[in-house]
């Protein structure tokens, strides 16, 4: 059955209020009053923007700015904060291809016009694309990709523990003896995601290389 994704009929001012909103401090409310007042962007396109960073997990239902849109604006979380709402906005896509944010630009519109039913030269199809190929140039899907299992655990808010299995290893030579076994790894109770980075990051350089 066909699906719709979500896309921006105007990318540029999109992707010009992204930039903005990393310079204004953060609103109660993310309204329209805050877009024309504050970011200086007036007219129905900046309007229309409220809507899909909502679906973006930036901003909440009642408004509000979310903790993933206050890590966006710090420098050094910002295309992490956009590579977790990249995920969240094209979920569907991810079915398709668990790699489709590295997909090329002729994959990726084949997978839009597969799961829309949409023509290739639609306009919808062309923002659509226009829409995430912005967003994935804005985006860090190497780290997010190292925590990902975690935020979607909730392991930010709380302890928790993952297991990893190592895949079997055999001896050389003779008869040899496989072996396997399985890590437990106890995860702090943080928000800051810099912490779980320099976790998976110790435990691949030297355990899972190894």
């Amino acid at each position: 059955m066909a699906e719709n994704l979500p896309y921006s009929t105007s990318v540029g001012t999109l992707e010009k209020m992204l930039d903005k909103i990393k310079m204004a401090s953060a609103p109660e409310r993310f309204t329209q009053d805050f877009i024309g007042t504050k970011l200086s962007m007036k007219g129905g396109t900046a309007n229309a923007c409220i809507p899909l960073l909502k679906k973006m997990g930036f901003v909440a239902s009642d408004g509000s700015p979310t903790d993933l849109y206050r890590e966006y604006r710090n420098p050094a979380k910002s295309k992490v904060a956009v590579g977790t709402a990249f995920r969240k906005l094209y979920a569907r896509l991810y079915e398709m291809n668990e790699y489709v944010h590295d997909a090329s630009e002729q994959d990726v519109l084949g997978l839009i016009v597969e799961c829309t039913g949409n023509e290739h030269d639609s306009p919808v199809t062309k923002y659509t694309l226009a829409t995430f190929n912005m967003l994935r140039k804005r985006a860090d899907f190497d780290t997010e990709e190292n925590v990902i299992e975690v935020l979607d655990n909730h392991v930010l808010n709380q302890p928790n523990q993952i297991d990893f299995n190592i895949p079997q290893q055999s001896a050389q030579q003779g008869r040899g003896i496989n072996l396997s076994y399985t890590i437990n790894l106890n995860l702090p109770a943080t928000k800051d995601i810099e912490v779980f980075n320099a976790i998976f990051k110790s435990l691949k350089e030297h355990l899972l290389e190894e």
